[in-house]
């Protein structure tokens, strides 16, 4: 969500709200209020009981209390916790045990047993089936932008950002380490190290990676 607009000149403007622009409690309250309502009449009549007017405007008089707190671990917290959502796949590697004999077993949380670790075993056919569930129909998207951010608008999303004259960044170039694991065996020899020879930012792949079409990893065996 962008921190602001364009104005009537056509020009950026930032919000003058400190960040805090996201959530209005007050704006919450209200939206609260409303929903609470909403549903209370829908029971009240369900169960055969009466609202009278007088009791219904006095409690759309009242200013219903909304606490909304930061979280506790901060924005980063918040983005990673989305991410899980929005960024990640079905299972992630580190949760399958074993593939052997056309079965795949791995981890699950049972919620409905006091949340224990438990591991479960399936045909490799469904295990696929069941992975294929969370892939998306064609045309949907997990996240979609609105406003300046929507595709239609980025051209003027363009021409906003070559008017804040943006600083160019090194998200191209390719961040060239070589650090080793004296404890860190190779998954696929048991016998080797595993060496870094190079790595990139999560933003985007670098250079070298999108003309290549490949990553070279190499262990010190």
């Amino acid at each position: 969500m962008p921190t602001g607009g364009i104005d009537e000149s056509g020009n950026w403007k930032n919000t003058h709200t400190d960040g805090k622009y996201l959530f209005p409690v007050k704006a919450m309250s209200a939206v609260y209020r409303g929903k609470f309502m909403t549903g209370f009449q829908a029971f009240i009549s369900e169960s055969g009981m009466e609202l009278t007017q007088d009791l219904r405007k006095e409690l759309y008089r009242k200013d219903w209390v909304v606490y909304a707190r930061r979280p506790f671990g901060g924005a980063a917290q918040v983005i990673e916790y989305l991410g899980r959502y929005t960024h990640k796949i079905a299972i992630s590697n580190h949760r399958l045990q074993s593939i052997d004999g056309g079965k795949v077993s791995f981890t699950y949380k049972d919620y409905s047993d006091d949340s224990q670790t438990k591991t479960m075993t399936l045909d490799a056919v469904e295990f696929l089936r069941r992975f294929c569930l969370h892939i998306l129909p064609k045309g949907f998207r997990k996240i979609r932008h609105f406003g300046i951010l929507a595709s239609r608008n980025k051209a003027e999303l363009k021409s906003q950002q070559e008017k804040m004259n943006p600083l160019e960044t090194d998200r191209q170039k390719p961040v060239y380490t070589k650090v080793f694991f004296d404890k860190k065996q190779c998954s696929c020899c048991k016998t080797g190290r595993m060496e870094i020879v190079w790595s990139f930012r999560a933003n985007a792949p670098p250079e070298i990676v999108t003309k290549n079409k490949k990553v070279v990893l190499k262990s010190d065996i």
